[in-house]
């Protein structure tokens, strides 16, 4: 256990992907605050420049772009009532009119920690959750991906 937190340790603190993460972080702050351009857009942008990344680095930058870019929708939800992303329709409601009392730097501050808690918790259950499911997966038999591609499709169709 303690050399998969060494190794992890180390991989955390490459100075080069703290360098990536917030390059990745500026730019999609600025993708994010764009109408009409989103998450999946910025992904989209980068993916290019990952393929020549080691696997680590071009998962932190596409996975960093995502992120920054659905917090920065929130930010003119905030400022001007327009959502940037589809994720911030809802801050709408409660941000804008603190801006029209004065208080944007709260409700931007608010939407900064929101954003942090909640992509801190996500990643936790994520950790704990992954290999219990994976345990499942592993199986997993041709009738159960029928019916899961079944299950998928449905939900799909019943979404569309």
């Amino acid at each position: 256990m303690s050399e998969a937190l060494a190794s992890m340790a180390l991989v955390l603190f490459d100075p080069y992907l703290l360098f990536l993460i917030v390059i990745t972080t500026v730019i999609g702050i600025v993708i994010g605050v764009l109408p009409g351009l989103g998450a999946t857009t910025g992904a989209a942008l980068l993916l290019p420049f990952t393929l020549t990344m080691e696997p680590v680095h071009a998962i932190a930058v596409l996975a960093t772009i995502y992120v920054s870019a659905t917090f920065a929708g929130s930010i003119t939800a905030i400022l001007i009532n327009t959502p940037g992303t589809s994720a911030a329709a809802a801050t709408t409601f409660d941000g804008f009119p603190l801006a029209q009392k004065g208080e944007a730097g709260r409700a931007l501050g608010v939407a900064v920690v929101s954003s942090a808690i909640g992509g801190i918790f996500s990643v936790i259950i994520l950790c704990i959750a992954a290999p219990l499911l994976a345990l499942i997966a592993y199986e997993f038999r041709p009738p159960e991906y029928f019916a899961l591609t079944v299950f998928g499709l449905s939900m799909l169709a019943s979404i569309s």
